[in-house]
């Protein structure tokens, strides 16, 4: 017990001493605490002194109460010292807060650094996983004032206005629960409804479990709330809660898909430029569509199939199916017509993610913007005309594919093809098996198990009218790679009298035809002139009025071209991803057939396809037009002498010569010569000189290409060899310009009569004697084919004539007395002569008609004269001497020799000239023409085929087309498993 001096300290001075202190001392009344003093002499008297003394000291926080009036009896004397000490009493209550707030200080550091030391130990020791964090990261952190950047975050309370109002979704967790335990069932509605979805499946995480609290306060209410109505009122209620936040989350994510969309184009256009050249890397899409694009020209004789994926666009005529295709790429680009059949063949469309909206066709370099109306207009054009060139004469529609390709932000990428629509009728102005065409080019596409079948039906008409429906469920009963898609609903509600029917088209009730999944698009208003955004904006408002989806007959997942486009991508991948390596393998097994078979049949040639083939074959042939030039010049020139006197020799002796040697005189001759060389030099002789340079040249070009063949020469290339020679002599002209100079030089080369030696009259006079020779051996042939055989050949040979033989002979006989009585006779026998001869003939029993006679005599005089005439050309050889005279004096005439000698000049001197021209001018033309017909036929892939054939060809391009389809396939592949 304490005690203070000699008393005992009463209990309210022992509660306010420790007894922890350890006083064991006597302390005087005087040195204790004022306040303490106070109290103590205060409560001296008081009989119950605890209570007044825990009053005071637990009223030390609020304001000083009024004091209390003293009990009856005290005599006052209590009152009086409290009044005198109301300053005292005042700053000891004020002391007694200052110790309470440290100790709460002190008690409240303490239990913090407890708690933030067991903290602590319970946190692992990641010491020895800083090397994972780089440098440069510790480097950045002391570079980074911290104490800025928490300045510049936003305040608590602009962050809690972000976040979502968690006691609105408690309402709706507490309302979906007690409808999901009432047996209504609305999965499908909540799904579609992505944010609410989303919701749902994380309703177990911790981010809403700081909400238990609240929503089991607003539990009860809401319950009671929603119990008092309706369970159709609940419906009804729900669905349009559920419209508003699918809008809600759709336009969110229509605005961050927008951000996103600029943000990639920007960023794939700093890709583009980049600052670094780099290979530019091709899409998994591109690299797909290349192998599509390789298979659709693929003709193997394994039979092997194509059974890769693509997503096959059916439907009716009109049906809506390239407006749903128009619409997943994001832009009008098919011709379109108010119903006439627009798609003629298939139009395989690969889209796939860019940083500009265009488009572009697999075997051309330009590219549409598909932004500009212009470009919009051209594609749409040239779309159109690709489609009408590919249709053959007397067909409506073609098998051929045309291959294009969109690119743009935001696009989802795959490949669709577009298959013209199924008709039930032929119409005018249509092949009679245009119907049975497009059966059988749906089915092809179809009959592949990969493919995908967007299958399209027109929701305005009656669905009893549909054809493509039955043909789908033939090529796909099971519904396993099946998406039907229903057009124009927003006719189809106008329409219809019972919108239940929609409802059971889209959940397959129906139809008989399976399907993966059922969607209803709008696809406009029908009109052509609208824009892709114009119809987008139309769908979102009719399907957000639509009671269709506000009564549930459709769910929102099946609803708008965006899910549409979203759900086929996904289709398609995912069938790719099934189905690729299978094809990879497919193909492999076919590589080694093929080579084992080349092995087998060609061992010691490489495997040259029809490009190479014909590349080689290109090479050889302008290697041979190239060996025209390394022929000489004296070649050129006996060859074009040779052949041009033999094309005029007849000419010159019948029409020159012989009317010429039939005057009197010298002077006579010579004028007749000159008249006559002018008429021919002006009319005839340049074109018969260029005919025969012509056909020199391509002679020439001729035997170079048959003498190149040797033991390396492939016979393959024969028929390629023979059409290019063909072409290029048939394209070839010769210079028109050249002609009249060509005229020039053989008129002055005629003209000219002065020989100058003795040589050159020797030469003229061999010439001479040689043409004549000729021509004598000619003329005694063409008598003795006329006449038969002779007494000899008929003894020997065992020959008999003929009746008109006989008859020839008599008149030969005939006619030959009547030359040795007039041995200078004309060249033409008079009337009364040939009177003469058949009437001598006559009396000897021969029939004969006058034009015989006169056939039988021409040919006689040309024996007798050219006779004559070589009997004359052996006396002017000594006539040199007085030709230099002029031949006075002297009865020898020689001027035939000169005539000779000018026609000799004239043959040397055109055979020059042509050959300058052929060295200089046509042979680079020749060789022109060769490179251009040799291009011509190697853009000509038709012409080609026809000219290099055979099963060695045919061999070599299948194994060609094996391996990229392998190659590209095992790209593919590889691209695809990385992307996963």
């Amino acid at each position: 017990m304490l005690r203070v001096g000699s008393k005992a300290a009463c209990m309210a001075c022992r509660n306010l001493i420790s007894t922890n202190l350890g006083v064991r001392y006597p302390v005087p009344l005087q040195k204790l605490h004022s306040l303490s003093r106070v109290i103590h002499h205060r409560y001296a008297g008081n009989t119950n002194p605890h209570r007044t003394a825990a009053r005071y000291y637990t009223s030390m926080s609020r304001l000083p109460m009024r004091t209390p009036k003293p009990p009856p009896g005290s005599g006052g004397h209590g009152y009086q010292q409290q009044r005198n000490f109301w300053v005292a009493r005042l700053a000891a209550r004020l002391l007694r807060l200052r110790y309470i707030l440290l100790g709460s200080a002190v008690g409240g550091g303490y239990t913090a650094k407890k708690t933030y030391d067991e903290w602590k130990d319970m946190l692992p020791d990641l010491s020895e996983y800083n090397w994972v964090i780089p440098d440069f990261v510790w480097e950045l952190s002391e570079q980074i004032d911290l104490d800025k950047l928490a300045k510049a975050l936003p305040e608590i309370e602009e962050i809690a206005k972000l976040l979502p109002d968690f006691d609105k979704i408690g309402e709706n967790f507490t309302f979906l629960k007690s409808l999901l335990s009432s047996g209504v069932s609305l999965g499908s509605e909540v799904k579609g409804a992505s944010g609410l979805h989303l919701l749902l499946e994380t309703s177990g995480d911790s981010s809403l479990k700081a909400t238990d609290s609240s929503l089991s306060a607003t539990q009860d209410g809401s319950e009671k709330q929603y119990k008092k109505s309706s369970d159709k009122e609940r419906v009804d209620q729900l669905q349009e809660e559920l419209l508003r936040t699918q809008l809600k989350y759709q336009r969110m994510l229509e605005r961050l898909e927008k951000e996103n969309k600029e943000l990639r184009k920007v960023v794939l256009q700093k890709d583009d430029k980049g600052i670094h050249q780099r290979k530019v890397k091709k899409s998994l899409i591109d690299l797909y569509s290349e192998v599509l694009d390789i298979l659709s020209d693929y003709d193997s004789n394994y039979n092997t199939q194509d059974h890769l994926p693509r997503v096959v666009v059916v439907g009716d005529q009109s049906a809506g199916k390239t407006s749903v295709l128009e619409m997943i790429a994001q832009a009008r680009i098919f011709p379109r017509g108010s119903g006439e059949m627009m798609t003629r063949s298939p139009v395989k469309v690969t889209l796939s993610e860019g940083p500009h909206h265009v488009a572009m066709f697999k075997d051309s370099g330009r590219e549409f913007d598909l932004t500009k109306e212009e470009d919009l207009a051209a594609l749409r054009h040239e779309i159109e005309l690709r489609m009408r060139k590919s249709v053959k004469e007397g067909q409506t529609v073609s098998s051929e594919t045309i291959s294009l390709s969109v690119k743009g932000p935001g696009i989802q990428r795959m490949v669709l093809v577009d298959l013209p629509g199924v008709i039930s009728t032929v119409t005018a102005g249509m092949a009679s098996d245009t119907k049975e065409t497009i059966f059988s080019i749906s089915r092809a596409y179809m009959q592949n198990p990969n493919a995908i079948i967007l299958c399209i039906q027109d929701g305005s008409v009656d669905a009893e009218r549909s054809i493509v429906t039955d043909l789908v469920s033939q090529m796909d009963p099971h519904g396993k790679r099946t998406i039907f898609v229903l057009t124009k609903v927003d006719l189809a509600e106008k329409n219809l009298a019972s919108p239940s029917r929609i409802q059971q088209i889209v959940e397959g009730k129906l139809f008989p035809m399976k399907a993966l999944g059922y969607f209803a698009v709008v696809t406009g208003r029908g009109s052509s002139s609208e824009s892709i955004d114009s119809i987008k904006d139309y769908e979102e408002e009719f399907f957000q009025n639509s009671r269709l989806l506000r009564d549930g007959m459709l769910k929102a997942h099946q609803v708008t071209t965006k899910n549409l486009s979203l759900a086929v991508s996904d289709c398609f991948w995912k069938m790719v991803r099934e189905s690729v390596e299978q094809q990879a393998d497919v193909f492999k097994a076919s590589r080694f057939n093929l080579e084992t078979e080349w092995k087998n049949n060609y061992p010691r040639l490489r495997e040259l396809d029809r490009n190479e083939l014909f590349e080689k074959a290109k090479n050889e042939i302008l290697d041979e037009v190239i060996s025209l030039s390394q022929v000489t010049p004296q070649h050129w020139e006996s060859m074009l002498q040779k052949k041009l006197w033999e094309r005029v020799s007849t000419h010159v002796i019948e029409n020159i010569y012989l009317p010429a040697a039939q005057t009197m005189d010298s002077g006579t001759f010579n004028t007749t010569v000159d008249i006559k060389l002018k008429q021919w030099t002006d009319k005839q002789l340049p074109h018969k000189a260029l005919e025969v340079a012509w056909e020199t040249l391509q002679e020439e070009f001729a035997r170079f290409m048959a003498e190149y063949k040797g033991k390396d020469q492939d016979d393959i290339f024969d028929k390629l060899k023979e059409a290019v020679k063909d072409e290029s002599i048939k394209r070839h002209k010769w210079n028109e310009r050249a002609m009249d100079s060509l005229r020039v030089i053989q008129h002055n080369a005629l003209e000219d009569r002065s020989i100058t030696d003795k040589p050159q009259w020797d030469a003229a006079i061999q010439f001479m004697e040689e043409t004549l020779q000729s021509r004598l051996k000619d003329t005694e042939s063409v008598i003795r084919d006329m006449v038969g055989p002779d007494w000899k050949q008929r003894w020997l040979n065992w020959k008999n004539r003929t009746p008109e033989q006989h008859v020839r002979n008599e008149t030969k006989n005939e006619l030959e007395r009547l030359l040795k009585l007039h041995d200078d006779h004309t060249a033409y026998l008079a009337n009364d002569e040939v009177t003469t001869v058949r009437k001598n003939l006559e009396g000897r029993g021969v029939e004969v008609d006058p034009v015989l006679i006169k056939d039988t005599w021409h040919q006689l005089y040309r024996r007798h004269f050219l006779q004559n005439a070589l009997s004359h050309c052996n006396l002017c050889k000594r006539g040199f001497y007085y030709y230099q005279r002029h031949f006075v004096d002297s009865e020898l005439e020689c001027n035939d020799v000169v005539l000779f000698w000018r026609i000799q000049r004239m043959l040397v001197i055109t055979a020059n000239t042509l050959r300058q021209q052929l060295t200089n001018t046509e042979v680079r033309r020749l060789e022109k023409n060769v490179k251009e017909v040799l291009d011509d036929f190697g853009e000509d892939m038709e012409r080609k085929t026809h000219l290099i054939t055979g099963r060695r060809v045919q061999l070599a391009e299948d194994l060609k087309k094996v391996r990229e389809i392998q190659e590209k396939l095992e790209a593919f592949i590889e691209a695809l498993h990385k992307e996963k």
